[in-house]
Protein backbone atom coordinates (compact mmCIF):
# COMPACT_ATOMS: atom_id res chain seq x y z
CA UNK A 1 0.00 0.00 0.00
CA UNK A 2 1.71 3.27 -0.78
CA UNK A 3 1.51 6.12 2.08
CA UNK A 4 -0.85 8.35 1.06
CA UNK A 5 -3.83 5.67 1.50
CA UNK A 6 -2.14 4.45 4.49
CA UNK A 7 -2.67 8.11 5.69
CA UNK A 8 -6.41 8.42 4.55
CA UNK A 9 -7.14 5.06 6.39
CA UNK A 10 -5.47 6.07 9.58
CA UNK A 11 -7.11 9.65 9.50
CA UNK A 12 -10.50 8.72 9.11
CA UNK A 13 -12.64 8.50 12.28
CA UNK A 14 -16.01 6.08 13.60
CA UNK A 15 -18.46 7.58 15.47
CA UNK A 16 -17.81 6.59 19.02
CA UNK A 17 -20.75 4.55 21.23
CA UNK A 18 -21.23 7.54 23.03
CA UNK A 19 -22.18 9.65 20.13
CA UNK A 20 -23.78 7.01 18.63
CA UNK A 21 -26.13 7.06 21.52
CA UNK A 22 -26.51 10.76 21.88
CA UNK A 23 -28.18 10.85 18.25
CA UNK A 24 -30.42 7.90 19.20
CA UNK A 25 -31.41 9.32 21.92
CA UNK A 26 -32.26 12.72 19.96
CA UNK A 27 -34.13 10.67 17.94
CA UNK A 28 -36.63 9.47 20.45
CA UNK A 29 -37.17 12.51 22.08
CA UNK A 30 -38.05 13.74 18.74
CA UNK A 31 -40.22 11.00 17.45
CA UNK A 32 -41.91 10.92 21.05
CA UNK A 33 -42.71 14.41 20.64
CA UNK A 34 -44.24 13.88 17.00
CA UNK A 35 -45.91 11.00 18.08
CA UNK A 36 -47.86 12.79 21.76
CA UNK A 37 -48.63 16.05 18.85
CA UNK A 38 -50.40 13.45 16.60
CA UNK A 39 -52.34 12.15 19.11
CA UNK A 40 -53.60 15.70 20.50
CA UNK A 41 -54.55 16.25 16.90
CA UNK A 42 -56.52 12.94 16.32
CA UNK A 43 -58.83 13.80 19.38
CA UNK A 44 -58.88 17.34 18.38
CA UNK A 45 -60.68 16.25 15.39
CA UNK A 46 -62.40 13.78 17.10
CA UNK A 47 -63.89 16.21 19.22
CA UNK A 48 -64.89 18.15 16.56
CA UNK A 49 -66.28 15.94 14.80
CA UNK A 50 -68.76 15.29 17.80
CA UNK A 51 -69.78 18.91 18.15
CA UNK A 52 -70.76 19.03 14.28
CA UNK A 53 -72.49 15.47 15.10
CA UNK A 54 -74.55 17.11 18.16
CA UNK A 55 -75.22 20.45 16.02
CA UNK A 56 -76.62 18.42 13.06
CA UNK A 57 -78.90 16.80 16.07
CA UNK A 58 -80.28 19.98 17.22
CA UNK A 59 -81.10 21.30 13.96
CA UNK A 60 -83.01 18.07 13.30
CA UNK A 61 -84.92 18.60 16.58
CA UNK A 62 -85.96 21.93 15.97
CA UNK A 63 -87.05 21.08 12.00
CA UNK A 64 -89.20 18.39 13.97
CA UNK A 65 -90.46 20.78 16.76
CA UNK A 66 -91.83 22.98 13.96
CA UNK A 67 -93.66 20.49 12.07
CA UNK A 68 -94.74 18.15 15.33
CA UNK A 69 -95.11 21.08 18.03
CA UNK A 70 -92.88 19.23 20.51
CA UNK A 71 -90.00 17.68 20.32
CA UNK A 72 -89.52 14.05 19.87
CA UNK A 73 -90.55 12.45 23.09
CA UNK A 74 -87.57 9.86 24.31
CA UNK A 75 -90.06 6.71 25.84
CA UNK A 76 -89.95 3.39 24.19
CA UNK A 77 -86.05 3.49 22.86
CA UNK A 78 -85.12 0.28 23.91
CA UNK A 79 -82.00 1.66 25.62
CA UNK A 80 -80.69 0.21 29.15
CA UNK A 81 -78.45 3.39 29.78
CA UNK A 82 -78.91 5.26 31.92
CA UNK A 83 -82.77 3.90 31.89
CA UNK A 84 -85.47 3.08 29.45
CA UNK A 85 -86.75 6.52 29.33
CA UNK A 86 -83.42 7.68 27.52
CA UNK A 87 -82.60 7.00 23.89
CA UNK A 88 -78.77 6.65 22.87
CA UNK A 89 -76.73 6.36 19.73
CA UNK A 90 -75.46 2.85 21.00
CA UNK A 91 -78.80 0.59 21.98
CA UNK A 92 -81.10 2.43 20.37
CA UNK A 93 -80.03 1.79 16.33
CA UNK A 94 -82.65 1.20 14.17
CA UNK A 95 -81.67 1.44 10.24
CA UNK A 96 -79.17 3.68 11.54
CA UNK A 97 -81.76 5.81 13.78
CA UNK A 98 -81.76 5.80 17.22
CA UNK A 99 -83.34 8.99 18.16
CA UNK A 100 -87.46 7.81 18.82
CA UNK A 101 -90.73 10.26 19.66
CA UNK A 102 -92.83 7.57 21.66
CA UNK A 103 -91.87 4.70 20.41
CA UNK A 104 -91.59 5.78 16.53
CA UNK A 105 -88.20 6.81 14.72
CA UNK A 106 -88.49 10.46 14.92
CA UNK A 107 -86.05 11.67 12.66
CA UNK A 108 -85.95 9.92 9.57
CA UNK A 109 -87.27 13.05 7.35
CA UNK A 110 -84.32 15.51 8.67
CA UNK A 111 -81.43 13.57 8.43
CA UNK A 112 -80.25 10.21 6.53
CA UNK A 113 -78.98 8.72 9.22
CA UNK A 114 -78.82 10.13 13.21
CA UNK A 115 -75.49 11.57 14.10
CA UNK A 116 -73.45 8.82 16.11
CA UNK A 117 -70.36 9.41 18.27
CA UNK A 118 -66.66 9.22 16.05
CA UNK A 119 -66.05 6.39 19.06
CA UNK A 120 -68.49 5.24 18.96
CA UNK A 121 -68.24 2.05 21.09
CA UNK A 122 -70.68 -1.32 21.51
CA UNK A 123 -71.75 -1.18 24.90
CA UNK A 124 -73.18 2.18 26.27
CA UNK A 125 -71.63 3.68 28.82
CA UNK A 126 -73.52 6.21 30.92
CA UNK A 127 -72.10 8.98 31.62
CA UNK A 128 -69.54 9.02 28.44
CA UNK A 129 -66.70 9.32 29.87
CA UNK A 130 -63.71 10.98 27.84
CA UNK A 131 -64.82 10.74 24.61
CA UNK A 132 -65.80 6.71 24.97
CA UNK A 133 -68.69 6.99 22.38
CA UNK A 134 -71.99 7.73 22.43
CA UNK A 135 -75.06 10.61 22.22
CA UNK A 136 -77.61 10.08 24.90
CA UNK A 137 -81.32 12.12 24.16
CA UNK A 138 -83.48 12.94 26.88
CA UNK A 139 -87.11 14.68 26.80
CA UNK A 140 -90.34 13.84 29.08
CA UNK A 141 -91.45 14.97 32.34
CA UNK A 142 -89.91 17.77 34.91
CA UNK A 143 -92.91 20.10 33.14
CA UNK A 144 -94.26 19.38 30.03
CA UNK A 145 -93.06 16.17 27.97
CA UNK A 146 -91.38 17.12 24.50
CA UNK A 147 -91.17 20.75 25.67
CA UNK A 148 -87.31 21.03 26.03
CA UNK A 149 -84.68 18.12 25.35
CA UNK A 150 -80.96 17.13 26.54
CA UNK A 151 -78.63 15.86 24.86
CA UNK A 152 -75.13 13.86 26.63
CA UNK A 153 -71.91 13.58 25.38
CA UNK A 154 -68.17 13.14 25.94
CA UNK A 155 -65.29 15.01 24.88
CA UNK A 156 -61.80 14.43 25.02
CA UNK A 157 -60.52 17.95 25.51
CA UNK A 158 -61.17 21.08 26.75
CA UNK A 159 -63.93 22.66 24.68
CA UNK A 160 -65.77 26.07 24.90
CA UNK A 161 -69.16 24.04 25.26
CA UNK A 162 -68.29 23.75 28.86
CA UNK A 163 -69.30 27.64 29.61
CA UNK A 164 -72.89 26.89 28.00
CA UNK A 165 -72.91 23.40 29.57
CA UNK A 166 -76.25 22.00 31.52
CA UNK A 167 -80.17 22.31 30.75
CA UNK A 168 -82.92 24.18 32.79
CA UNK A 169 -86.29 21.85 32.01
CA UNK A 170 -89.53 23.83 31.44
CA UNK A 171 -90.12 23.33 35.40
CA UNK A 172 -86.90 25.04 36.95
CA UNK A 173 -85.15 21.75 37.12
CA UNK A 174 -81.50 21.78 36.40
CA UNK A 175 -79.04 19.14 34.45
CA UNK A 176 -75.64 19.33 34.31
CA UNK A 177 -73.75 16.14 34.33
CA UNK A 178 -70.39 17.13 33.45
CA UNK A 179 -67.95 18.73 36.69
CA UNK A 180 -64.78 20.82 36.28
CA UNK A 181 -62.32 18.28 36.90
CA UNK A 182 -62.20 14.78 37.38
CA UNK A 183 -63.63 11.54 34.86
CA UNK A 184 -66.93 13.62 34.37
CA UNK A 185 -64.64 16.95 33.62
CA UNK A 186 -65.51 16.43 29.65
CA UNK A 187 -69.17 15.68 29.65
CA UNK A 188 -71.61 17.92 28.40
CA UNK A 189 -75.07 18.68 28.57
CA UNK A 190 -76.57 20.68 25.80
CA UNK A 191 -80.51 21.14 25.00
CA UNK A 192 -82.87 23.32 23.74
CA UNK A 193 -87.19 24.35 24.89
CA UNK A 194 -90.22 25.66 22.96
CA UNK A 195 -89.90 28.65 25.11
CA UNK A 196 -92.01 26.76 28.03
Amino acid sequence: MNNSIKKILINKRAFTLIELLVVIAIIGVLASVILVSLSTARSKARDARRIAAVRELQKALELFFEEHGHYPISSHCSASAPNGGWCNSIESQSGGHWVWDNGSLALTNYLKVDPVDPNQSAVAHWLPYDGSGGIYYFSQGYGTNGSWYMLVFGMENDSDLEKIDGVTTCNGHRFHYGTSSGLRKHIITLGGDSGC
